[in-house]
C-alpha cells in the first residue's frame, strides 16, 4: 500500500484528518504533520523525517500540502525527494483526501496516485450558480 502524508499550517492536516476519519473511518499507512505557530522549520523538518520513516515499508508516500511554496510544502520536498519514492503535492482539499485515501486499496503506482489526486482536487473546486426554477404558465382547457 502507499503512504499519505497531509501537512500544512496551522492544525490544517489534524482538521483535514478529522474530517476525512468521520467519512472514511480508520486511516491505515496515514500521518497528519501540523506545522504549528509553536514550531520551528527543523521542528517541521524532524515531524516530517518521523512521518515518513514510520512509513518506509509503504511502496511510496504521499505528501499532501496546503500551499506551493509555503514551509510544509518546501520542507517536504527536502525531506521527501532524497528517499526517492515521495511525491509532493500542494492545494490539498477534502474531496482530493478522501478519493486517494480510497484509491489506495487498489492503486500501487505513485505517480497514477499522485495524478488522481491532482485531477480530483481540480474537479472539486467549482461555484454555485443559482438558477431560478421558472414557473409553468397555466392553460385553460383542452
Amino acid at each position: 500500500m502507499l503512504g499519505l502524508i497531509v501537512t500544512g499550517h496551522g492544525h490544517f492536516a489534524s482538521g483535514l484528518t478529522s474530517s476525512l476519519e468521520l467519512i472514511a473511518g480508520d486511516l491505515q499507512n496515514y500521518r497528519a504533520v501540523d506545522f504549528e505557530a509553536s514550531d520551528s522549520v527543523e521542528d517541521l523538518e524532524k515531524k516530517l523525517n518521523k512521518a515518513m520513516d514510520e512509513l518506509k515499508e509503504c511502496q511510496g508516500i504521499l505528501v499532501c500540502s496546503d500551499l506551493a511554496g509555503g514551509s510544509p510544502f518546501k520542507t517536504a520536498v527536502m525531506c521527501g525527494y532524497p528517499r526517492g519514492n515521495v511525491e509532493i503535492i500542494a492545494g490539498s482539499n477534502l474531496p482530493m483526501l478522501i478519493e486517494v485515501n480510497m484509491g489506495r486499496q487498489f492503486v500501487e503506482e505513485l505517480e497514477m496516485l499522485t495524478n488522481m489526486a491532482i485531477n480530483t482536487g481540480k474537479d472539486q473546486v467549482m461555484r454555485y450558480e443559482f438558477k431560478p426554477v421558472e414557473q409553468e404558465e397555466p392553460t385553460e382547457g383542452i
